[in-house]
């Protein structure tokens, strides 16, 4: 049995959602426009999505779920009821109603919606009307762990070595979307023990963590990420995590931070682990403060993996094995996983993600080499050759495991710039 074609399964994906948009359709008939949002919320939790998109066009608003990653279209609101929806969404998250030409950020409680997740609301303004994000936040009792999260064994042993560490900084990295939260969150899990005091700064809090103090910013009352840091290094902390390392003062009171003997956690953007010693850089932070500071940088990717209710298996062809460094002589032993397509994965193949990751701990020769202000690759050619295992290497052991596809890492890696 061949796998179903991207055409095939673009069509699966269609019919699905014209399944799913009949039953919204359905429900507004009998529930009314205003009581939409409720309903597509649930189904939004039941289906675990990310985010559900409110897109304003010339003919109605346009619904889109983010599934594993991949928004999904699930239903075109007609013109008429699109008042409605975004009204009651944006009094459902305090939002003012009236204003409808800037952007604002709004906040749906738990409690509002009988369930134990928030949602995070922003609007902004289109040529076709105001535009709804909502992200759904994520689920307090999964991937608490960080065993839960797809390191690979080896690289478990090194982030417990860096936690383990009396101070100095572990930083996440990655783009938007790709776990870093996550990852820091089962970090503090290790860590968090009545003998320290941990304290978060948070843009959101995503999820509540008894025993340890978190602080939510709010850029409204000038109460950001740097008065946050500077009020919490006053109150005798432990452990601190940051929720984003956002400008050059964030890193420069991180930094000291650690040299000071606190351990401190946060999230940058970068491609990977020493993307991050450039962005430290660029904010300039002086190299001997990067070296001293840092131990350890975890860069990070999520991706799909392959539906357990469809999954078949194929040999690679020589493109393939050419790509996973697998001897084409050998290819008839070696199996790779793919999903044709199901109700269960919303006929994508896929369903559930796991992490890809790349570990770097900071040895006496990696920090020489930022002293002396070594670039990326030299860096990166120096962590390989210590055995640090790339995004890519990762990503080829998971496809080999049967994990994940060869697709999916092609979406998420390979299609990204060098």
């Amino acid at each position: 049995m061949a796998p179903t074609t991207d055409t095939s399964r673009r069509e699966n994906i269609a019919a699905h959602s014209k399944a799913l948009q009949q039953e919204l359709r359905e429900l507004v008939d009998v529930v009314g426009p205003a009581n939409l949002a409720d309903l597509l919320l649930e189904r939004a939790f039941q289906l675990q999505a990310t985010d559900v998109h409110l897109d304003p066009s010339e003919n109605g608003l346009r619904i889109r779920l983010r599934i594993d990653g991949v928004l999904h279209d699930v239903l075109l609101l007609p013109k008429e009821m699109t008042a409605h929806m975004v009204s009651r969404v944006k009094l459902m998250a305090n939002m003012d109603i009236t204003e409808r030409r800037l952007a604002q950020d709004g906040h749906i409680a738990a409690a509002t919606l009988k369930h134990q997740r928030d949602v995070r609301v922003g609007s902004g303004p289109t040529i076709y009307g105001e535009r709804l994000v909502l992200r759904l936040m994520p689920d307090a009792r999964s991937f608490t762990q960080i065993e839960e999260l797809g390191f690979l064994e080896e690289q478990l042993d090194q982030v417990h070595r860096i936690l383990a560490s009396p101070s100095g900084s572990l930083l996440s990295v990655g783009p938007v979307g790709s776990g870093k939260s996550t990852t820091l969150y089962a970090c503090l899990e290790i860590l968090n023990d009545p003998t320290r005091s941990l304290v978060t700064i948070e843009d959101p809090v995503e999820r509540r963590i008894p025993g340890v103090n978190q602080i939510q910013v709010d850029p409204k009352i000038d109460f950001g990420f740097v008065e946050a840091l500077r009020g919490v290094l006053r109150q005798d902390p432990n452990v601190m995590m940051i929720g984003e390392i956002r400008d050059s003062e964030a890193a420069h009171i991180a930094c000291r931070a650690g040299l000071t003997g606190i351990t401190v956690l946060s999230t940058i953007h970068g491609n990977d682990t020493a993307a991050s010693i450039d962005v430290f850089r660029e904010f300039g932070i002086p190299a001997m403060f990067i070296a001293d500071s840092l131990q350890g940088l975890i860069a990070q990717r999520l991706v799909r993996k392959v539906c357990p209710d469809c999954r078949i298996t194929t040999n690679p062809d020589p493109a393939e094995c050419q790509f996973l460094g697998v001897d084409p002589a050998q290819a008839s032993t070696v199996q790779l996983a793919t999903g044709t397509g199901c109700d269960r994965c919303f006929h994508t193949g896929h369903r559930g993600r796991t992490g890809l990751f790349e570990v770097m701990v900071l040895d006496r020769e990696l920090r020489m080499a930022i002293l002396h202000g070594k670039g990326h690759a030299e860096i990166m050619a120096l962590a390989r050759s210590k055995g640090m295992l790339t995004l890519e290497d990762v990503a080829k052991r998971k496809i080999l495991a049967g994990v994940t596809s060869i697709s999916e890492i092609h979406r998420v890696l390979v299609s990204e710039p060098a």
